[in-house]
């Protein structure tokens, strides 16, 4: 396949169309020098979702993306696809040298259920080309009207099937929740759907993946809980964060989707409170990233001020 070329001038230019806040030099990782004890999330910890940046994929390719990201000092990628129109017939083998190439790891990947229920050898075959140790969905495990005692037994079953073939290839598969998973079951309002999930599978098989902003979310839609809580009693279960702030808003959700470290939820207490020091990977996504303003750097932009903020965080 043809690497098409492309310098950090057109880089710039085709990320934000005018002039960016971010230059080579804030491009660069923060100083060693800058890492003081007590650091929540080590800097080989912190990845991002490709989908924040998915307009750069679309539009610029692995290849570009890759680089930049390192540049930026991540260290861990989370696949949202494996295509990119500006790459046409890129392979997964292909990506796999990209990340090489870059002093990337893939961590995970998120597939549609219905590719794990059509082919799930196929996905498992791409993620172990990729080397990723984990592979799952972002999938809500039922539909809207199928949020039963039921339906989640079911749903708990299949993943439980799906972990164990993972778990046959070396893999470990993983569900990431949005924030349905913590409303009340339709047909029992004691029930909390996102208990049943857990109870019902099996914790050697089906790990999770907690996004903090749907966690809270669903703190606020179906209040009683505190996400905290869940990563606590269950530390193995989650080797996977996906760190999204949000910014309180007056929106049925309760918060608006913010690059991290400008909203108001409070990740300082999160990680101190789980004991995550080195024990879990932290992913930023910012679903509206590609939106955001391209005087400030756009996506690019917020990933790098993201990078900083998660590297930031002490307890």
């Amino acid at each position: 396949m043809a690497r098409p070329e492309i310098n950090r001038r057109q880089f710039l230019g085709a990320v934000a169309g005018t002039t960016m806040a971010v230059t080579a030099a804030g491009l660069a990782a923060p100083s060693a020098a800058n890492a003081a004890k007590g650091m929540l999330v080590p800097p080989g910890k912190i990845g991002i979702q490709l989908f924040t940046i998915r307009n750069l994929v679309s539009s610029l390719g692995f290849r570009v993306v890759f680089e930049e990201l390192a540049r930026l000092g991540y260290k861990n990628v989370e696949f949202a696809g494996y295509t990119s129109p500006a790459e046409p017939g890129i392979t997964v083998q292909q990506i796999k040298q990209l990340l090489d190439d870059n002093g990337l790891t893939g961590i995970g990947s998120h597939v549609g259920l219905g590719a794990f229920r059509s082919n799930i050898e196929l996905e498992l075959d791409r993620a172990e080309i990729l080397g990723l140790p984990f592979i799952g969905t972002a999938n809500e495990p039922v539909t809207s009207a199928n949020r039963t005692v039921a339906g989640y037994q079911a749903a708990a079953a299949e993943f439980n099937a799906f972990g164990a073939a993972a778990q046959a290839r070396g893999l470990r598969w993983y569900h990431h929740n949005h924030q349905n998973e913590f409303r009340f079951a339709n047909d029992d309002p004691s029930v909390r759907l996102y208990d049943l999930l857990l109870s019902l599978t099996d914790p050697k098989l089906v790990f999770l993946e907690m996004d903090v902003y749907w966690a809270y979310v669903g703190q606020h839609i179906a209040p009683g809980f505190d996400p905290i809580d869940y990563v606590v009693a269950n530390r193995l279960r989650y080797p996977l964060f996906h760190a999204k702030d949000g910014r309180r808003s007056t929106s049925a959700n309760g918060y608006d989707i913010v690059e991290f470290g400008a909203g108001d939820i409070d990740f300082q207490r999160f990680y101190s409170s789980i004991g995550s020091r080195g024990r879990h990977y932290s992913l930023y996504e910012q679903d509206n990233a590609p939106n955001t303003s391209p005087d400030a750097g756009g996506a690019l932009g917020a990933a790098e001020r993201s990078y900083d903020a998660i590297y930031e965080l002490r307890g």
